[in-house]
């Protein structure tokens, strides 16, 4: 396959949607990283070093076989893609479960305030970069696809720019941090604030991002409290 550096031709004339770098959503798999080493034992179910291998492993794979921009469309890169994704936003749904689970009918961490509220914003934000990661990967097939497409590109998640062209440049598309922000404030607001979820998989997806975030925050704070009086 043709690896497109300067941009993909559109079926618009000599406009072209410049394919996306690979390192913001490298650097949010990183720091998922990071934060997994440093949710307690009591929140995993196999050891933080083999997850973190594991994921490790899948994103050396990904950045070796399509680096600097993503513009490769390959089912083997896409398979490896989506695994990645898989296994984060897994690990955050367990941590969550668990927490959860102790917090309703004790556990080690949930006997000090401090160590509840370091424990409950890793796992919040570990949901928040994996569902962000997730968003990313979906949304009109990938961020390659999404470039390849562009402008007929499949709309999952509408953003601003979507629905008021206006606003956006002559080509646009959406970048990893578009969805951070969207995870974020999906997290935060607990509904959709400037993105509409189109698709029936952002639907449920945003909406169980949203019962987690809630859950999270309603249970540990109402702990913490608990425990400081």
């Amino acid at each position: 396959m043709t690896r497109v550096s300067d941009g993909v031709q559109s079926q618009a004339g000599s406009r072209s949607a410049v394919p996306e770098s690979r390192w913001p959503s490298v650097g949010a798999v990183v720091a998922a990283m990071v934060l997994t080493v440093l949710l307690p034992e009591e929140l995993l179910l196999v050891p933080a070093w083999l997850l973190v291998l594991i994921e490790a492993i899948l994103l050396v794979a990904l950045v070796f076989g399509d680096p600097g921009r993503i513009d490769r469309r390959s089912n083997q890169l896409r398979i490896l893609s989506i695994a990645l994704v898989a296994v984060l936003v897994l690990n955050s749904l367990i941590a969550t479960y668990l927490l959860v689970g102790d917090l309703i009918h004790g556990g080690k961490e949930t006997n000090s305030a401090s160590a509840l509220l370091i424990a409950g914003s890793v796992v919040w934000a570990s949901n928040n970069i994996a569902f962000s990661l997730l968003y990313w990967e979906l949304d009109g097939g990938g961020s390659a696809h999404r470039t390849h497409s562009w402008p007929n590109r499949r709309v999952d998640l509408a953003f601003p720019q979507d629905l008021n062209p206006h606003v956006a440049d002559d080509v646009w598309l959406p970048r990893f941090v578009d969805y951070l922000y969207l995870g974020l404030t999906n997290a935060t607001a607990l509904s959709p604030t400037d993105v509409m979820p189109l698709a029936p998989w952002a639907k449920i997806a945003m909406g169980v991002q949203s019962i987690i975030s809630l859950a999270i925050l309603g249970l540990v704070v109402a702990r913490a409290v608990n425990v400081f009086t």
